[in-house]
């Protein structure tokens, strides 16, 4: 069956051309919903299990047969079964010579197994064409149609027929196949499912961490330095207004993060002057995970934007409302409006909205969907320049609000600073070093160095051999 007639198939699944048959080895809840996807799609299924009888979950249109009879009368055979059940396999080696053997399971753990299960049912049966396929899709996923789920399918295999084979029904099923390479692949794609948000680790725990220790920071200065010192109980900021108080503090420093390994690597690039030399494993690793800083900086200032809406319905702000007009009433005084106050108040609630705006811009844009249908400067220009932007913006609105607090003694409480002062240090450093790399001194031989110039050629045709042949 050639590639075009597959993709025709593909958009019209219950087209009335003749699809080859597949049997499936097992009839467990990924083995009945495949079939009944397969069966959807117009191919005839037939199930080789150990017992011949038909039972009300195998799909209606489908056969039960034997695993012998089974296999002899299809092509590909799905496994659908657990690895330690594959030794029933080989006495089946005669009649799975030559067949392609579809291995769709999965591990309780990462690295099970000294080999992958596609790998270990390839020695088994030597004589077949071993494919890895379907292990990341999920029974829901074909019950529920892939509307609510991944429809990205890894596939690998030593046998390009088998595994062009195997291609064609994934694109079958609505599915989107994706080829890893050769049978060696098996290993990374079996452990896919069972990594918990492999990139997201570093961002997550290092949120975590920061939240901790400011919370606590918060907590200490706001709650337990004044129940000490001055006999107030203001336990009740734990609720809203600490969380007010980090989550801005969080979502600024996550913001500075996401480009700080911009300006590390700008600077190493420049002391090196080249760009063919691999950064640390630490930046490279950091690189990698800015999105996800930046999405996790993005829920910190959602929060606060809540928080702070939230503010005027709290008993709090009542009561302390309420007591400056009883004061003003008693002492027969009116306070005067503030322009400058005015001013100020307006300013950083200002700011904050057009940060916050260019904030989801920027989160909007990372989105798949969206970031697939911009190219690549437009793409660049608002995560790079509208981000830029969009830090300084946030940094103006914190500095607006806690600047009062950097010469006040008062806001010094057992001589620790105040938190928006402690939020303002690693942007208002990204700020400052970018400003200088953008000097022309500065940012001409940076360009340079991006477009393939190098101060010592000699040295880095040196490194990219060493590189090459660690390599090889």
């Amino acid at each position: 069956m050639n590639k075009n007639s597959s993709n025709i198939m593909a958009l019209a699944p219950n087209t009335s051309n003749k699809r080859e048959t597949v049997c499936i080895f097992g009839t467990g809840d990924f083995g009945r919903a495949l079939g009944h996807k397969m069966i959807q799609s117009g191919y005839p299924v037939v199930y080789g299990s150990r017992s011949t009888q038909i039972s009300n979950l195998i799909p209606k249109d489908a056969e039960v047969l034997s695993h012998a009879e089974a296999a002899q009368k299809a092509a590909i055979i799905i496994i659908a079964i657990q690895r330690q059940h594959y030794n029933f396999l080989i006495p089946l080696a005669e009649i799975l010579h030559g067949k392609v053997l579809v291995d769709i399971s999965n591990n309780l753990k990462l690295n099970q197994y000294p080999e992958s299960n596609a790998e270990y049912l390839a020695q088994l049966l030597p004589g077949s064409r071993v494919v890895k396929a379907f292990n990341t899709v999920s029974a829901w996923a074909l019950q529920s149609g892939t509307l609510d789920a991944s429809r990205q399918v890894f596939v690998c295999g030593d046998d390009v027929e088998a595994k062009q084979m195997v291609m064609n029904i994934v694109r079958a099923l609505s599915l989107t196949p994706l080829d890893k390479g050769s049978l060696l692949a098996a290993q990374e794609i079996e452990n896919y499912p069972l990594q918990l948000f492999p990139i997201w680790k570093f961002p997550i725990f290092l949120s975590l961490g920061l939240t901790a220790f400011f919370f606590f920071y918060c907590l200490a200065l706001d709650v337990i330095y004044t129940y000490i010192y001055e006999r107030n109980n203001f336990s009740f900021f734990i609720a809203i207004t600490i969380p007010n108080r980090v989550c801005p503090v969080m979502a600024l420093i996550l913001l500075a993060l996401v480009y700080l390994p911009g300006i590390f690597a700008a600077i190493i690039q420049l002391y090196r002057g080249t760009k063919y030399r691999r950064f640390p494993d630490w930046l490279d690793k950091w690189m990698l995970c800015r999105k996800q800083l930046g999405l996790i900086a993005l829920a910190f200032a959602s929060l606060h934007v809540v928080f702070t809406l939230v503010t005027p319905m709290r008993a709090f702000v009542s009561w302390r409302t309420s007591k400056g007009i009883i004061s003003q009433v008693l002492n027969n005084k009116t306070e005067p409006l503030s322009n400058t106050n005015a001013w100020i108040s307006d300013s950083y609630l200002a700011l904050g909205i057009l940060g916050f705006f260019l904030f989801v811009l920027l989160g909007i844009t990372s989105l798949p969907s969206v970031s697939n249908n911009v190219n690549w400067r437009e793409f660049r220009f608002v995560q790079s320049k509208l981000g830029y932007l969009a830090l300084i913006l946030c940094t103006a609105h914190t500095l607006v609000y806690g600047g009062k607090w950097f010469l006040s003694p008062s806001a010094y409480k057992w001589y620790l600073p105040n938190i928006y002062i402690l939020a303002l240090i690693v942007p208002c450093a990204v700020l400052v070093v970018k400003f200088v790399l953008i000097f022309p001194c500065v940012d001409k031989p940076l360009t340079q160095i991006r477009q393939g110039w190098e101060r010592n050629p000699k040295h880095s045709e040196q490194s990219n051999y060493i590189i090459n042949k660690s390599a090889v």
